[in-house]
């Protein structure tokens, strides 16, 4: 029971708004580009200082509210792949497993020499977070460029990767009805590894399981954001029961972002259905990009911290401030554009519906004429 005291911090009015907000961005964002949002809420909390392990697993849990509500949406509009998500959970339990270990580990004794408690932590899921997301973000927004004004049906590199894939044919190959594509089960399993494994590190399985299904399987977009918010129902449920057993999940955390989540959510999923696919995938390249140079500005901090290089304490505010503006620019900047294309959308949906209403002429008003 030490861990369920130790870990809690003070929540005042102040903090409580901010959680709110990173909820309702992150719900903003997870429907949209179906990554679960944790890229942004994990690391604002970081920023308000909860520790990264606590942050991590209070965000898991509450992944598992919110994608059960969005992928229910998804499947609404059918784009879930119930099948394609079942064969990449077999294996992302295990990428789960292995995070909560080496995070519990780093958390409880990886620290030493008279280190801050959590700064090992804290610093490994900054690493982690930094290196893979920014691989992502540059891979996907190179991708989006090269294919500027080609339309949608590209032949960019996501597109070469999968049929590449497909061409090696490794028994036994599946094949997905609703994503309309066939891929081995070799191929399969280390993407619902990497995907288990970064969803238990830093909260954020969406971005390797969305581009991998974009990228390597050959997945619609809208289909990939959907099956990977139902993927995300069951991995946020194995993920919180595996941190709650470690004493690390801050449920008034948890309940906090749902305030905002699962507002924010309607309107994330609502947006990736009338929104340019193109537009889906530079908006999230750049917002992801923000939020890597935030993670990155934290570095230092934890560095010092673990007595790893000579820094002035008080200078760890001024990080700290940085990498949280950088970090809620981001995120509201791309809330904002979500939204205006998201408005922008709807008005012209209805004032073509209204067009065709007003031009569909009445078969009150035809007649007959016989001779």
């Amino acid at each position: 029971m030490e861990h369920l005291i130790v870990n809690f911090i003070h929540i005042d009015l102040g903090i409580a708004l901010q959680v709110i907000l990173l909820g309702f961005i992150g719900g903003v964002l997870s429907g949209f580009i179906g990554s679960g949002g944790a890229f942004f809420m994990t690391p604002g909390m970081m920023n308000l200082g909860v520790e990264g392990v606590i942050a991590v697993a209070s965000n898991i849990t509450h992944k598992f509210g919110k994608a059960m509500v969005g992928s229910h949406k998804h499947g609404e509009a059918g784009n879930v792949d119930k099948k394609l998500a079942v064969y990449v959970l077999g294996s992302a339990v295990v990428g789960i497993q292995v995070a909560v270990f080496i995070n519990s580990l780093l958390f409880k004794g990886g620290t030493g020499h008279g280190a801050s408690k959590g700064a090992g932590a804290n610093l490994y899921i900054s690493l982690v977070f930094a290196l893979i997301l920014s691989v992502v973000a540059v891979s996907m927004l190179r991708d989006v460029l090269k294919n500027r004004g080609k339309g949608e049906d590209d032949s960019g590199p996501s597109r070469q990767i999968a049929d590449a894939l497909a061409k090696l044919n490794l028994p036994p190959m599946i094949h997905f009805k609703v994503a309309d594509v066939t891929v081995s089960l070799w191929v399969l399993l280390p993407v619902g590894i990497a995907t288990g494994y970064l969803a238990g590190t830093i909260g954020v399985g969406g971005f390797i399981g969305v581009p991998a299904m974009i990228y390597v399987f050959g997945v619609p977009t809208a289909v990939a954001a959907g099956t990977e918010l139902y993927l995300a129902m069951f991995m946020g449920a194995y993920g919180a029961l595996s941190y709650a057993f470690q004493g690390f999940v801050d449920i008034r955390l948890t309940l906090l972002m749902y305030l905002g989540s699962l507002v924010g959510i309607y309107l994330g999923v609502y947006g990736v259905k009338v929104v340019n696919e193109r537009y889906i995938r530079m908006v999230t390249s750049l917002i992801i990009l923000l939020c890597v140079i935030s993670r990155a500005i934290a570095i230092p901090m934890y560095l010092r911290q673990l007595g790893l290089i000579d820094m002035d304490p008080s200078l760890d505010v001024y990080f700290n401030n940085i990498s949280k503006f950088f970090l809620f620019a981001s995120g509201i900047t791309g809330t904002v554009l979500i939204l205006i294309n998201v408005v922008r959308s709807y008005r012209q949906r209805r004032k073509i519906q209204q067009s065709i209403r007003v031009v569909k002429p009445s078969s009150d008003n035809l007649t007959l004429e016989v001779k």
